[in-house]
C-alpha cells in the first residue's frame, strides 16, 4: 500500500501507518451534512484518533473531528458526531469477520474527493509492537541512506 498523497486528498491519518499493519483497505462513502462538506473541503478535518465500528449491520466512524464551518451558523453540527459509512452489505460482513478476530481494528486512513464526493479510505489494521515500529524506522533510515549514496555516486 503506497503512502503517496493524492492531489484530491483532504485529510490523512499518517499515524496509522506508523502504529498499525494495514491488512486490507476499502473505499467507502460517508454520510455528511452540507456544512461538514464545506469544512472538509477547507481542510478542517482530523482523523487522528478516529476508528470504525459495526453496529446493527451498519458501519460507523467515531471520533473523526470536522471543525464547524465558519459561515455555517445554525446549520453546524457536533464536530465529533458519529458518521455513517456507506459500503455494500457483503463488504460490511467481511469486515465484521475480521473484527471478530483478536487484535484487528478499523481505522480511517484518508479523506479524499472522487467525482465531487467525499470518500473515506478505511482499513482493517493490526497493531504493531514497539519492536516492529523500531524495525520499520530502521528500514526507512537504511533505504534513505542508500538512495543518498546512489545520488552522490551518480553526480561523479
Amino acid at each position: 500500500m503506497a503512502k503517496t498523497k493524492e492531489p484530491n486528498t483532504l485529510a490523512d491519518n499518517r499515524k496509522a501507518f506508523h502504529d498499525y499493519f494495514i491488512i486490507e483497505s476499502y473505499e467507502a462513502g460517508i454520510e455528511l451534512k452540507g456544512t461538514e462538506v464545506k469544512s472538509i473541503r477547507n481542510g478542517r478535518a482530523n482523523l487522528k484518533d478516529s476508528y470504525g465500528e459495526i453496529r446493527n449491520g451498519e458501519l460507523f466512524v467515531r471520533n473523526m473531528h470536522i471543525s464547524p464551518y465558519e459561515q455555517g451558523n445554525i446549520f453546524n453540527v457536533n464536530p465529533l458526531r458519529e458518521r455513517k459509512l456507506l459500503l455494500h452489505k457483503a463488504e460490511i460482513n467481511k469486515l465484521n469477520g475480521f473484527l471478530t478476530q483478536q487484535g484487528y481494528s478499523l481505522v480511517p486512513l484518508s479523506l479524499y474527493l472522487k467525482k465531487g464526493r467525499v470518500k473515506v479510505n478505511i482499513a482493517v489494521v493490526k497493531g504493531k509492537k514497539n519492536y516492529d515500529k523500531r524495525e520499520a524506522m530502521l528500514e526507512r533510515t537504511v533505504k534513505r541512506e542508500i538512495e543518498k549514496e546512489f545520488k552522490d555516486k551518480m553526480r561523479y
